[in-house]
């Protein structure tokens, strides 16, 4: 019998994307140790030891065992590491998960995060099972809020104090995805994803 993947490599026309491994280390050192890249993620301290990354990788080696995970996007073309996207804070009974997402900076505004996303979203609606995915964003953040917006996510409000960091709390825009209203997305043939 075989065993369905909750959390499979997937694939988008220019993109791999697949679960993290040891392989990844120095990616996630650089990635995570980056001011620019972290600039909004006020839920951790940017990255000082490569250490820190091995255990980033760690915590989200056997997804399928811990239901969370975290893609490596690769491009297809060079074989180059882009960033990771994946869900966490799985709500198995009521079918919910976050998503996170993170780019090197030199890919933004390319595309590549928002196809990624596209192909996470449809595995977590199909292979999680999910009905609603989570999104919080920092209120700086304009990027992301328009790449969610993008996606058909919609804005619940904000959630208040959702980090301490550094001594201070930020506050982080709560959105969320339906699975009704992503089929409906796909669906409408006026409005292209």
């Amino acid at each position: 019998m075989t065993v369905h993947s909750k959390f499979p490599n997937l694939e988008t026309d220019r993109l791999i994307l697949r679960n993290v491994g040891n392989e990844d280390i120095d990616f996630i050192y650089r990635l995570f140790s980056n001011e620019k890249v972290c600039e909004f993620l006020y839920d951790e301290e940017v990255f000082t030891t490569r250490n820190e990354a091995t255990e980033f990788v760690e915590w989200n080696s056997n997804p399928e065992e811990k239901g969370l995970n975290r893609w490596i996007l690769v491009e297809k073309s060079n074989n180059q590491q882009l960033g990771t996207c994946g869900f966490h804070c799985w709500d198995r009974t009521n079918n919910i998960a976050e998503i996170g997402y993170d780019l090197w900076h030199e890919y933004w505004g390319q595309g590549y995060m928002k196809e990624g996303l596209i192909s996470a979203i449809e595995s977590g609606f199909n292979n999680m099972a999910l009905n609603r995915i989570n999104a919080f964003v920092a209120l700086e953040n304009v990027n992301s809020i328009k790449l969610l917006e993008k996606l058909g996510f919609k804005n619940e409000g904000v959630y208040r104090d959702k980090h301490l960091f550094r001594g201070k709390y930020y506050d982080h825009y709560s959105f969320s995805l339906l699975k009704r209203d992503w089929n409906q997305i796909k669906d409408n043939s006026t409005r292209s994803l």
